[in-house]
């Protein structure tokens, strides 16, 4: 809703009021937004606070409700299959301690020990030997492989150093998911056989699909890269790639919450099998358990949406309303204020215009005609010693005169309206410019100026010549407050809502808090033998012109700051 502020016509507005007009609107703007951003803070940030505290409270009992149960099935599954591969691991182990060098690449000895661990443990479908070379020396199961060659393989330079092996699910030339265990065993004479034994994947499955699961839940068995061990019912096909990327590894079992690829939750469980290339997953869709929530969650959103909205109506009708009954009494105040003051503020402004016109026109004139004919008599010399020196020197003189002449015509200006001549300007130089003007007092005194401006500070469109007066203004007062060897700081800095920020600020004795209210008053001066309390009124309405504010930071003993904020252009003409 935006604010409509109305006119009143009263007869009493003249044309060259029409930027106090505007400032005055904008004024009872930043009014009505602040009075309606504070009220709806109030109003509505308890309400937001709460609905969100028991939006999560909710969440977060029912997640944990999901994730608890999850976490400890996950670690039951992942202690059974960890017990599961050392059953196997230890029954080869038991297999090769069994005998000496020479049965364990005897065809019958081996046999016997193939028939044994089945009947205990179950799940073996054949068993090799293997010497430290690499060949296979004996072999029990239904393929001819006594004499082949693992020297090469990876696996077999792994159980060599480590001592014992568990590899992936592979289907190999059997055209049958299994996976491989080995265990090396150590000779007396130092050298080494390995025990190689193939198992049934099917029992990997088991202990996936053993596990208590709903119909949009899964589980399965993945390795350390990512490849499906186990058949899983949503997350991809048997030996390709999973479509849940890899987990970062943790010892114990984890339960996290993420989003899959159509940007819905889900809850992962996932535990890594020690001594194995194996980790176990678990999959839960939280759709079962979250109906109630999802209606008590669209209860909650409603319930807020409906209370900021009412919320928002009445504050906006409120202060709109208020701001308008403000605006009315402060117009007819200012009615009759203006009707009492205009005519006797315009006399004494004219009177002081047209006397200070008069009285520096006249020497300005005059200091202008002799540029000129010392400029002449120059050009038509031909051996003039330092002849460009002084051609610039008259073109200096002829510009400030100029500048002069300028500030007096809009001196005289001060009670009537002047048009604003827009152009790009960089803040920067145009500050050098105006303290060219003070430079040489400033080196008389030791006065120290230094410039701090923001990387990629931008030019603005305003007003080149106005601008050099309001801070010709502000800096000349600085300069005549610090004592000798003071020190005077300019910052420029681009603020959050594009605008730009000029701080001058001086080690001056600074100005008291009851004169600091009516610094920006016409006629007011501290300076009593020479001031005409002129300037920073002047000052002051320039800067309102252009669309900017100017403000005052001031501490007896401590110095002097004037903040000017400006717009990156002039919109309101």
């Amino acid at each position: 809703m935006e604010l409509k502020l109305f006119v009143e016509n009263n007869g009493g507005a003249k044309p060259d009021e029409k930027d106090d007009h505007l400032t005055g609107q904008d004024s009872y703007r930043r009014i009505w937004r602040t009075t309606v951003l504070i009220t709806l803070m109030v109003a509505i940030a308890p309400l937001v606070i709460m609905t969100a505290i028991n939006y999560f409270q909710y969440q977060k009992a029912l997640t944990a409700e999901m994730s608890h149960p999850t976490s400890l099935i996950l670690s039951r599954s992942k202690r059974s299959l960890e017990f599961f591969l050392a059953e196997r691991i230890s029954a080869l182990r038991l297999v090769v301690k069994d005998g000496s060098l020479g049965n364990l690449c005897d065809q019958d000895k081996l046999a016997l020990g193939l028939r044994n661990i089945n009947a205990s443990f179950g799940g073996f479908i054949d068993l090799g030997s293997i010497d430290q070379d690499g060949f296979q020396c004996a072999y029990v199961g239904p393929y001819p492989l006594i004499g082949k060659s693992y020297k090469g393989q990876d696996w077999f330079q792994e159980v060599t150093l480590r001592g014992e092996y568990v590899s992936d699910v592979f289907m190999g030339y059997r055209d049958a998911p299994h996976f491989v265990i080995a265990v090396r065993h150590d000779n007396p004479d130092g050298g080494f056989h390995v025990i190689r034994a193939t198992v049934g994947a099917e029992l990997l499955s088991h202990h996936a699909t053993s596990l208590d699961l709903k119909p949009s839940s899964d589980a399965f068995i993945i390795n350390r890269d990512g490849i499906l061990q186990t058949p899983s019912r949503f997350n991809g096909t048997f030996l390709e790639l999973s479509q849940i990327p890899v987990p970062p590894y943790r010892a114990e079992s984890q339960v996290i919450e993420q989003l899959d690829s159509r940007n819905k939750p889900y809850i992962l469980g996932y535990a890594y099998v020690e001594r194995s290339p194996f980790i176990l997953m678990m999959i839960k869709r939280p759709d079962d358990m979250m109906a109630s929530w999802l209606t008590l969650r669209g209860d909650l959103i409603g319930f807020l949406i409906a209370s900021v909205v009412l919320i928002v109506i009445v504050v906006l009708w409120s202060a709109t309303s208020m701001i308008n009954r403000i605006r009315h009494a402060d117009l007819r105040r200012a009615e009759f204020i203006h009707n009492i003051e205009y005519t006797s503020k315009m006399a004494s402004i004219g009177r002081l215009a047209a006397g200070v016109a008069h009285e520096i026109n006249n020497p300005l004139a005059i200091i202008n005609e002799k540029a000129g004919l010392m400029k002449d008599l120059v050009s038509l010399s031909e051996d003039f010693p330092k002849k460009e020196r002084f051609l610039k020197n008259i073109q200096s003189i002829t510009k400030s005169v100029e500048r002069c002449s300028t500030i007096t015509h809009r001196l005289l200006g001060f009670a009537k309206r002047m048009d604003v001549k827009l152009e790009t300007i960089d803040l920067r130089e145009l500050l050098q410019e105006v303290l060219s003007f003070l430079c040489k007092e400033a080196e008389y005194r030791n006065i120290h100026i230094e410039f701090h401006v923001d990387e990629e500070i931008p030019s603005i469109e305003s007003d080149r010549g106005q601008l050099q007066q309001v801070f010709l203004n502000i800096i000349n007062n600085a300069v005549a407050a610090v004592l000798q060897g003071g020190h005077i700081d300019i910052w420029i800095e681009k603020t959050r809502d594009d605008r730009v920020r000029i701080r001058i600020q001086d080690d001056g004795p600074g100005i008291s808090k009851e004169n600091l209210k009516k610094i920006f008053e016409p006629f007011f001066t501290t300076k009593k033998d020479y001031g005409t309390g002129l300037g920073l009124s002047i000052t002051y309405g320039i800067v309102q012109k252009l669309g900017g504010t100017i403000d005052v930071q001031s501490e007896e003993g401590k110095g002097t700051s004037f903040i000017v904020t400006l717009p990156l252009t002039v919109s309101n003409l």
